[in-house]
């Protein structure tokens, strides 16, 4: 399939042909024309615009699920709470934490010592995730407003970076691990769920496969993501692939650590404030 369309068509708007997966799916969804659905050209490639088509599809999804009563759902490819093998008392960071159900199931598991932040750039994710904090009584979690490409925590202060298919819609990868190495603590790890596809196919024959949003265009090749975390400073590198999405594109588990005897490989951000009395997740104080 085409990435998404460049401009709002007549029969169309690009977050309607984001649902288009199928040619035959082509009609029902935005009527005929080749300039519509599946048959749609090029996504644009500038920074603002990708992120605003992610931003739009995920602000939907966290709508319709609070308008259907059903909170706690995952848009992600896989479990990365399980692969990260959290431990009691550790400080963990979700990426594009969406509804909070990965960031409420680290908490559980780093236990009250412990605590879990979720980062992600919607506001009606944001609004969902605190309000599923919030029912379940969750006191050691903290959600954040921001872009993975720019995390806002300080140098060395994160145990365990998760992600559940979020890398592929970020706009600038290397940005991204980057930023994981950066707020890794030295000896910290990774535990990332993600679609990467085969190193012989091309970004064009990724794009034929399914769309940005889809998680399949924007999706790095296995050389390119093992690249990517070494070159960020990243070592004990493995991604480990579980099943088949689609033709040469597979939900991968991507491991990594940060080395004991890192120096900082990034310039400090100015220090925010972690986790302080007042300051949760249902308060918002933070964000």
């Amino acid at each position: 399939m085409a990435e998404l369309a460049t401009e709002t068509h007549q029969c169309c708007s690009p977050a309607a042909q984001a649902d288009c997966c199928e040619p035959e799916a082509k009609d029902e969804c935005c009527g005929n024309g080749p300039a519509c659905g599946c048959d749609a050209p090029r996504m644009p490639e500038d920074a603002d615009s990708v992120r605003s088509i992610v931003r739009e599809r995920y602000a939907d999804a966290a709508i319709g699920a609070a308008e259907a009563g059903e909170p706690l759902f995952s848009l992600g490819c896989g479990n990365p709470t399980a692969v990260a093998e959290l431990r009691e008392g550790e400080r963990v960071l979700d990426l594009g934490s969406g509804g909070g159900i990965d960031v409420l199931l680290s908490a559980r598991r780093v236990g009250p010592t412990g605590r879990a932040f979720g980062l992600d750039m919607t506001d009606e994710m944001l609004a969902l995730a605190r309000r599923n904090a919030d029912e379940a009584g969750a006191t050691n979690v903290e959600f954040l407003k921001g872009q993975i490409e720019v995390i806002p925590l300080p140098a060395d202060s994160i145990d365990v970076v998760i992600s559940n298919c979020v890398v592929n819609l970020a706009v600038d990868k290397p940005a991204v691990f980057r930023e994981i190495a950066r707020v890794l603590r030295p000896g910290g790890r990774i535990g990332i769920s993600d679609i990467v596809a085969e190193d012989a196919l091309t970004p064009a024959q990724r794009a034929e496969r399914g769309s940005y949003v889809g998680c399949i265009a924007g999706a790095l090749s296995f050389a390119e993501f093992e690249s990517g975390l070494r070159d960020a400073g990243l070592g004990d590198i493995s991604l480990t692939s579980t099943h088949l999405v689609t033709d040469g594109m597979h939900s991968v588990i991507a491991k990594a650590t940060k080395p004991a005897s890192a120096a900082l490989l990034a310039a400090p951000m100015a220090e925010l404030p972690l986790a302080t009395a007042g300051c949760g997740c249902g308060s918002g104080g933070c964000c």
